[in-house]
């Protein structure tokens, strides 16, 4: 059983069929015919995926790009509003004059800070203010119903600025009753 794989070989080359004549021949120009033959006309849709890559990303770009556009919002006016006149209509100078005063009359009630020490005095200057705000709204009331003079017009931001004068002199005793040590020294 055991046979040399060598000679079995040997013997079936030597009995095989010879080739041919024309094998030599008709080999090469089945060659010839495969390096010579003509590219395939396939077409490459490559580029057209490319293309199609590049416009979807452009579209999606172009569907998310933040825009500056903001749409206003415009909130209707009550009635009783609608026709009125204030400081700030009247002149551009005057609404300079009455924003600087409300901004700052704002500022300065964010900064205070209210303690139950404290309280009895804030809730003083807190009533003297709120009068203060009801004669400025009939003032503007009076603009209103009179027309536009000086003594309304001096009143309203002689109004401001008593406000604002009161809110001051609260902040400084405020700040006297947080540091009464500190005032002690600066008396003596």
């Amino acid at each position: 059983m055991s046979r040399d794989l060598r000679e079995i070989l040997k013997k079936e080359v030597e009995n095989s069929t010879e080739l041919s004549t024309n094998h030599r021949q008709r080999f090469q120009q089945k060659l010839l015919d495969e390096l010579h033959e003509k590219p395939s006309t396939r077409k490459s849709y490559q580029w057209l995926f490319v293309a199609a890559s590049i416009m979807l990303l452009v579209s999606i770009g172009i569907k998310f790009y933040p825009t500056n556009n903001i749409e206003p919002v415009i909130k209707e006016i009550p009635e009783e509003y609608r026709n009125q006149i204030s400081l700030g209509s009247i002149s551009p100078e005057l609404k300079t004059v009455e924003d600087y005063y409300v901004n700052t009359i704002n500022y300065e009630l964010s900064q205070l800070e209210l303690t139950s020490a404290n309280k009895e005095l804030f809730d003083g200057y807190l009533t003297k203010i709120g009068e203060l705000t009801k004669e400025y709204k009939s003032l503007t009331q009076e603009l209103n119903t009179k027309g536009v003079n000086d003594d309304t017009i001096n009143a309203l931001i002689g109004n401001l600025q008593l406000r604002l004068q009161l809110l001051k002199r609260m902040q400084k005793q405020l700040q006297e009753f947080k540091n009464p040590t500190q005032n002690d020294i600066q008396t003596i």
